[in-house]
């Protein structure tokens, strides 16, 4: 049964850590049974159990989904059947590792979108991932690190979500579960505590998780909060526009655009701003620049960024007049390659910087570890 107009769409929770290991699917498993034993309908829809035996005696009593299995370059692999569950349509289900990547020939790429399916149909779900996982925070996860994830989600699906647990554990409680075994075998278990699992590594992105942890509360607080007007307020006249942040992001096809956008999503999500994306073209792209620019138009696009192209032989001047008739409040541009850009007449950033002197300009860094 497919959710239909009618049908009220399931609530998202999703059980958020910083590192394998913390916590988050014992935590989820543990509220599951929580409401099983209150006669409340749950089921696994997808259980990773990484052989931890305490993870997996949390599973006993609860119904697990069979997988579907897929077969990809002479392999067979296991995903969730999506479809099953509907069909079986519990009032829970429970989706372990939010942001894993479907094999090649399933109906869709990630599994978070399968969730959407599942909310959708009218199933409340329970999710874990870890923070590194947020799209904006990619590349401070690189840069910090120096490991560059692969496995992504778009940072409106989680702040879409009804509710969102932080599961934490300092990094030597951490660090004490793996040498003791309890996360990944012994040998496994050294070797990641001398790579990834370092405590200046965890420290770092358990500061990562608390931070994003209280920018949900604060956002969360401040939905709730309805502002009493004082007797002296001044009442703004009829038709004045509410003052709000809105920001502009300059695309083109170098590479360091993607870095580009996700600080510019997360300063506008950070600032309840408004988001637009604009690359302005002198002529048509082809080839190899065009396929570039269409990359990050649709990496911008899957991040709900309102993204155009726009044609202009005055690139600088284009952007400009866009931003004004937008009321744009800032405008984020790239370094371009030249470090003596400064010094170059006729380059579009300084040309952008001359020209809207009322906007405020962010140029971005390329960083680089």
């Amino acid at each position: 049964m497919i959710g239909s107009a009618d049908t009220p769409p399931g609530r998202l929770k999703v059980f958020l850590g910083y590192a394998a290991g913390v916590g988050k699917t014992y935590q989820m498993l543990d509220e599951a049974q929580e409401l099983r034993r209150k006669g409340i309908d749950v089921v696994i829809g997808y259980f990773e159990p990484h052989g931890r035996q305490d993870t997996i005696a949390q599973t006993e009593s609860l119904e697990l989904v069979p997988r579907k299995i897929l077969e990809y370059r002479g392999s067979k692999f296991e995903e969730m059947d999506v479809d099953a569950i509907i069909a079986r349509h519990p009032a829970v289900c429970l989706v372990d590792e939010f942001a894993h990547t479907n094999v090649p020939g399933s109906p869709r790429l990630k599994r978070w979108e399968d969730v959407q399916v599942l909310l959708h149909a009218g199933i409340d779900v329970f999710t874990t991932m870890n923070v590194q996982h947020l799209e904006s925070l990619n590349d401070e996860v690189w840069r910090i690190i120096g490991v560059r994830v692969r496995e992504t989600i778009p940072d409106w699906v989680v702040d879409a979500a009804d509710e969102v647990v932080l599961v934490d554990l300092t990094p030597q409680a951490l660090q004490n579960r793996l040498g003791r075994g309890v996360v990944y075998s012994t040998d496994k278990a050294k070797k990641a505590m001398e790579n990834f699992f370092t405590e200046t590594n965890l420290t770092a992105l358990r500061e990562m998780a608390l931070r994003h942890a209280a920018h949900e509360v604060e956002g969360r607080l401040s939905d709730l909060k309805t502002p009493v007007p004082a007797p002296t307020t001044l009442v703004p006249p009829p038709g004045t526009p509410a003052r709000k942040e809105r920001i502009l992001l300059c695309l083109t096809g170098r590479p360091s655009t993607a870095m580009l956008i996700r600080r510019g999503k997360r300063v506008a999500d950070y600032l309840e701003a408004d988001c637009l994306a604009v690359h302005v073209e002198r002529r048509p792209a082809n080839g190899a620049r065009a396929q570039a620019l269409e990359k990050h138009m649709t990496f911008a696009r899957n991040l709900h960024i309102d993204a155009r192209v726009l044609v202009g032989r005055d690139v600088a001047k284009t952007i400009v007049d866009f931003a004004r008739s937008q009321n744009v409040s800032q405008i984020f541009l790239g370094r371009p390659g030249n470090l003596r850009w400064w010094k170059i007449g006729d380059s579009v950033v300084e040309r952008v910087v001359r020209l809207a002197r009322d906007r405020e300009i962010t140029i971005v860094a390329e960083r680089r570890r």
